[in-house]
């Protein structure tokens, strides 16, 4: 959904005359390195399938059961009569159930009642209820919302559950700069400029404005970089940028390449192909053929954004559609995104619910919760009817002060997308229950081969990165039956004081204590800011595996024996001697190492793990270092002063380009000799441990 937000652009400025430089490759396209907790392509692949819950469908014993019924009894003496939503908390104080009414006291009777048909699921939540807590609201409608909300932040146990809920990609054209940048936003809409999304995934967005850069020419390197550009970059040379930044294109051009990308992305797709194709003609018809082609090679690049959108409905202009699909007890509810008649992509949701859950209860559920933080669009298209269709649109509308329809069509084209996301939803969840079952049996192959009491249902790997004992971090990644559990990966900054620099053992240590210590000792006091705690993750691994030799293992062996650790597995991978990949050792406590075979589906499933432990922690010490480099300047690289200091950010122009220079264009700046470009370029790309 295009949307501004309102700033006017800067004023333009003259264009500057083409001068040489350093560097012609835009940040976009260099080397760089990445937030680790954004680097994963997790967007791009299907959510994990959920955990079942037990399906238990015993009779409950009485006693619980008539417990249940007695405190839900004492709260309905102080139940209103008003709308509202109810917590049911166990003696833990858990919450075990989130649940909205438009008579609270009504609603809370009916679980009261000892002999009332309610499903097992039921009377289990009922049995182990202990206290039910109570917040009145004005209208229904306000319950439903502060009911999605609640089950969202407390995830409780007999509610639906959306999970992997991340934000969605959009696409921003800036308006704060007199030269608009194109590039892909996430998060608060608070730059000026025009949205234009939801986009289903990262990728997605990738490719449209790749797309787009090379049907329009709009720049997409950062404000830094254009204004240090003395000459036009690579992007300019292939024919994906007008070279703004050198005056290639004067201010009135380059507004209007800004204008038809808007236009294009606002819906205006046939006008702005049937303008393209004109002057196509035209200047062909002149014999001006160069231009000719320009205009070609933009067409061709706006009619490959619409293939790879896929279906372009004609009626629809601006929908989510939704369609659910159930087997193997579990749920799949697939999402389509239609803006501006535009297919911009689908995505895959697999949410937790019981067996005994049927997809309308799922998908309604569902919805409250997926526009709990997202704006809704104008149109939401079903597969299945649910419950208080009119109460969600209702509350919807509120939400985004414009009002929603939500149906389930009948035919038509709108009931051929429901048929599509239908078949996409069987598919999706085909696909998962195949890649599940192709890593439990990796797993079950590793207890195996490593001698575990049990099947590991969450390994955690370890590691740590460092140079020279600098910007030291640890990192711990968690993988389990359904792949890696990405929103569960933690980063430890190493806080020792006195530590030796290099001491992996130490750091090692300190990773292990502190990630072990949390869970044998919870903190007391606000829930919340635990759970904000970096090291906070509640479970228990099955597995420990530690990235190194017999020494790392018996490492960690001395910490959970000082710990008092006996219920978690520990295993060490530790390299071949060339450091190659396919001759790992694997050392497991009191037991002669093991290497497989090179082909072994075990080893490299092992691998994966410690590639990626390796890939999260080496972005986190990065992450560090860079930020060192930019507090710190030139003053920390050994026989670098203050006159060379100056020579060299006079010579690149910003500390960004010094980073990216090669030992040879480093050496031809004044005063600096070829050791010390040496020593300059090798601050700048050490080989991280």
């Amino acid at each position: 959904m295009p949307h501004d937000s309102a700033d006017k652009p800067k004023a333009p400025a003259a264009p500057k005359p083409p001068r040489r430089s350093q560097t012609d490759l835009p940040e976009q396209l260099a080397a760089a390195d990445v937030d680790p907790a954004t680097s994963t392509p997790d967007d791009e692949d299907e959510a994990r399938l959920p955990e079942l819950p037990e399906d238990n469908t015993d009779v409950v014993a009485e006693g619980p059961l008539a417990a249940g019924h007695a405190a839900i009894e004492r709260a309905v003496r102080l139940a209103p009569t008003s709308p509202g939503v109810y917590r049911m908390l166990n003696a833990a104080n858990d919450v075990l159930y989130v649940g909205k009414a438009k008579n609270v006291k009504k609603r809370l009777t009916s679980y009261a009642r000892p002999n009332a048909p309610h499903p097992a699921r039921i009377l289990r939540m009922i049995a182990a209820t202990v206290t039910v807590e109570i917040v009145s609201t004005t209208t229904e409608t306000e319950a439903l919302l502060l009911e999605a909300n609640l089950i969202k932040q407390l995830r409780p146990r007999f509610n639906v559950q959306l999970r992997d809920d991340k934000s969605f990609p959009y696409i921003l054209v800036t308006g704060d700069h007199w030269a608009p940048q194109i590039l892909k936003h996430r998060g608060a809409q608070t730059r000026p400029g025009r949205y234009f999304g939801p986009f289903a995934s990262a990728g997605a967005v990738g490719r449209t404005i790749t797309a787009l850069q090379r049907a329009f020419l709009i720049r997409s390197c950062t404000d830094g970089f254009f204004e240090s550009r003395t000459r036009p970059c690579l992007l300019y040379q292939i024919r994906r940028c007008a070279g703004p930044c050198t005056g290639e294109i004067d201010f009135p051009g380059y507004t209007e390449l800004v204008r038809e990308a808007t236009d294009f992305l606002s819906g205006k797709s046939q006008a702005v192909k049937q303008l393209l194709a004109g002057e196509m003609e035209r200047a062909s018809g002149e014999l001006e053929f160069e231009t000719a082609a320009v205009y070609r090679d933009r067409l061709a690049a706006l009619s490959a954004i619409q293939s790879q959108q896929g279906i372009n409905p004609r009626t629809v202009d601006e929908a989510d559609v939704f369609a659910i699909h159930q087997e193997g007890g579990y749920s799949c509810v697939e999402v389509f995104f239609f803006r501006t008649g535009q297919n911009w992509g689908n995505r895959a949701y697999f949410p937790r619910a019981e067996k005994s859950f049927t997809p309308e209860e799922v998908l309604s559920s569902f919805l409250a919760q997926f526009y709990d933080d997202k704006p809704p669009p104008k149109l939401i298209l079903l597969s299945h009817d649910i419950e208080e269709c009119d109460l969600l649109a209702d509350a919807l509308t509120v939400k985004a002060g414009h009002k929603v329809e939500i149906s389930v069509p009948k035919r038509g084209e709108k009931k051929e997308l429901i048929v599509h996301a239908l078949t996409n939803a069987r598919e999706a969840l085909g696909r998962k229950l195949a890649d599940t079952a192709t890593q439990s049996r990796l797993l079950e192959q590793l207890a195996t081969v490593v001698l575990l009491p049990q099947i590991p249902r969450r390994i955690e790997v370890y590691d740590n990165s460092h140079i020279q004992g600098t910007n030291a971090v640890g990192a711990m990644i968690v993988a389990g039956p359904d792949g890696f559990i990405k929103n569960q990966y933690r980063k430890f900054n190493i806080r020792s004081e006195g530590l030796t620099p290099g001491d992996d053992y130490a750091m090692m240590r300190e990773v292990l204590q502190r990630r072990f210590k949390r869970l044998l000792a919870p903190p007391e006091g606000d829930a919340a800011q635990a759970k904000a705690d970096d090291d906070a993750v509640p479970q228990w691994p099955d597995l420990v595996i530690i990235d190194g030799g017999r020494g790392q293992l018996n490492a960690a062996r001395e910490i959970f024996a000082s710990l008092g650790l006996t219920q978690v597995s520990l295993m060490a991978v530790a390299k071949g001697p060339e450091r190659d990949a396919g001759r790992e050792t694997l050392f497991t406590p009191d037991r002669e190492a093991i290497k497989l075979e090179p082909r072994d589906p075990v080893l490299y499933f092992i691998q994966r793990l410690r590639d990626e432990a390796h890939r999260f922690v080496i972005g986190s010490h990065r992450k560090l270092r860079k930020k060192d480099i930019r507090e710190a300047g030139l003053q920390e690289i050994p026989g670098i002063g203050p006159s060379r200091k100056r020579a060299l950010l006079h010579h690149f122009g910003t500390l960004k380009e010094i980073e990216r220079a090669s030992i040879a264009d480093l050496g031809k700046v004044p005063g600096v000799s070829a050791e010390s470009a040496r020593r300059i370029f090798e601050f700048f790309h050490p080989q991280a441990n």
